[in-house]
């Protein structure tokens, strides 16, 4: 079991410090994982502006502000899935940096592994689990925030794992750890969800398609395109990669030392 380091009290403590919310999850209320552990937390359905306002230093165009309401409950990972889970469900461990641990996240997965360990987790529990879409993963990276990052407009990498030598603009200069770090091992954001910025970058389940001008409901990128979102950023990749707002891609077949994911298990109908 993971224990609960000063930075994750002050996680603990920012998600009930009365932040300005539109649909604000309970962090108290969690699920866990039978199988694995993955202790997961329970995100309310609501609105949010997705994209990034134009005057964010860094943004890209393709990050077109639009309104989108998530219409179910659903649960997401606490954290990033780890080695000791992957190992769990896998047998193998496919991490560059396994002496960091189980408590690391795992990496150097692609998608289609990805894939693979959701169906076979799914298969020995019965859970609905998938890879968040990329409007719930930043509703959840935002957790009620109009922020570049969850923690704030700038964040050097003394709060998130990501290369802090050359800072975001408004930050002060930060440590490179050049590696994965465990996971838990900095604050949460307001809704109690760890390293949403930074220390992996996160498969989606969307296909990188442009973005809509008229406000949706539940968006799922799905145009035909060959490369898949990823999102939050990494230990090896500076600030600017660990905005709410940023977009990269990679190939399904895919993988590398950035690379990473965190589950969603769905609610029945009849479980809401």
């Amino acid at each position: 079991m993971r224990r609960c380091t000063g930075r994750c009290l002050l996680g603990a403590w920012l998600s009930l410090s009365g932040c300005s919310q539109e649909a604000a999850p309970n962090s108290l209320v969690g699920w866990t994982e039978p199988v694995t552990g993955m202790e997961f937390v329970l995100v309310r359905a609501g609105s949010f502006q997705m994209g990034s306002p134009l005057e964010e230093s860094q943004r890209e165009p393709q990050e077109l502000p639009h309104r989108v309401t998530i219409t179910r409950d659903f649960y997401l990972g606490r954290y990033e899935v780890t080695q000791g889970e992957w190992r769990r469900v896998m047998i193998d461990n496919p991490s560059r940096f396994p002496e960091c641990g189980e408590d690391c996240p795992v990496e150097t997965v692609s998608r289609l592994r990805v894939e693979e360990f959701l169906s076979r987790l799914a298969a020995a529990t019965g859970e609905r689990l998938r890879l968040p879409t990329e409007a719930e993963w930043e509703y959840s990276c935002r957790a009620g925030t109009d922020t570049a990052f969850g923690l704030g407009d700038a964040i050097s990498s003394e709060l998130a794992n990501f290369d802090g030598r050359t800072p975001y603009p408004g930050a002060t200069l930060g440590p490179f750890a050049a590696a994965t770090t465990r996971v838990g091992s900095f604050p949460a954001n307001p809704w109690g969800l760890h390293d949403m910025n930074g220390n992996v970058w996160e498969w989606s389940a969307d296909q990188h398609c442009p973005y809509p001008e008229a406000p949706v409901e539940d968006p799922v990128g799905a145009c035909g395109a060959d490369l898949v979102v990823i999102r939050g950023g990494s230990w090896y990749y500076g600030p600017d990669s660990a905005r709410c707002g940023l977009r990269y891609t990679h190939r399904p077949v895919d993988d590398g030392p950035s690379l990473g994911f965190r589950v969603v298990r769905e609610i029945p109908p009849e479980g809401r």
